[in-house]
């Protein structure tokens, strides 16, 4: 087995005027390639803090994290990563959006146009190419990001809440393009969202993450087949899972509050 990401005890403390945070303690997890992995847990309990120390971008303060097979130290090229926002520049049109890493990483444009193109007609964005942002919605935005994102042919995707400011029916539109997406090219992706619907409907593997200090609290199997059939998330096996994944993260809630470790939402926005 192949893994791609490979953290191991990893643990992040924040430092600031209102003292130390200790977002995260001994979070361990393993992604083969080609895995779905989500990660879930309470509001403000470190899922971005974990998804951030993977990008290079704030690193961890202990243990250690691994993609493909080095030391997490700085943004790559082959590891893609979508924030819970476009982040689309404003002053330039969806398809010099798409190019612009390339532009930062020197990369000669011309050589992926046949890629892009390819991929806006997966995501349905053919023919808006010449678009601002704000001539388009929230949903085609975020379709923008994942073209963006992919047009390099990273080996893993990271997520961040990619889809967590949409409306539910275009988030179960972008949920379904996601896994046609991952259905075709079998990316190795790590999931973040505090919806353990969307969690159930497009993972392998969900890791259950403590409240703040967050560790892993369990790891769920989805027992589910692939593709996912039409109407998955209305079978009583998609209700049972997410019951018992919502009873988990209660039990842990419960537990921390009991220990006198809970910690209240005051440093959430932080993370």
């Amino acid at each position: 087995m192949n893994i791609q990401i490979d953290v191991k005890n990893a643990s992040k403390t924040y430092h600031s005027e209102r003292g130390e945070v200790e977002a995260i303690r001994d979070f361990s997890m393993e992604v083969a390639e080609g895995d779905f992995v989500a990660i879930v847990g309470p509001s403000g309990c470190g899922k971005t803090t974990l998804l951030w120390g993977l990008t290079g971008l704030h690193p961890f303060s202990g243990g250690s994290a691994k993609i493909l097979g080095d030391e997490v130290g700085k943004p790559r090229q082959d590891v893609g990563i979508i924030f819970q926002q476009a982040n689309l520049l404003p002053w330039r049109t969806l398809i010099d959006n798409i190019h612009f890493p390339l532009e930062i990483m020197g990369e000669d444009v011309t050589q992926y146009e046949q890629r892009v193109h390819d991929l806006l007609q997966t995501v349905g964005l053919v023919g808006f190419e010449d678009n601002m942002p704000n001539e388009l919605s929230g949903g085609m935005q975020q379709r923008a990001s994942i073209v963006r994102a992919l047009s390099v042919d990273p080996k893993v995707l990271l997520m961040d809440e990619p889809f967590g400011a949409l409306d539910a029916y275009t988030r179960d539109e972008m949920d379904a393009l996601l896994l046609s997406i991952w259905n075709k090219t079998k990316k190795t992706i790590a999931f973040v969202t505090h919806r353990i619907e969307e969690a159930v409907y497009l993972a392998d593997r969900v890791y259950v993450m403590t409240p703040r200090p967050a560790v892993n609290a369990k790891t769920f199997t989805i027992d589910l087949p692939r593709p996912r059939p039409e109407g998955t998330m209305m079978t009583q096996d998609f209700f049972n899972i997410v019951a018992t994944i919502k009873q988990s993260i209660s039990d842990e809630v419960k537990k921390q509050k009991q220990s006198g470790e809970y910690q209240t939402e005051k440093y959430s926005t932080a993370f």
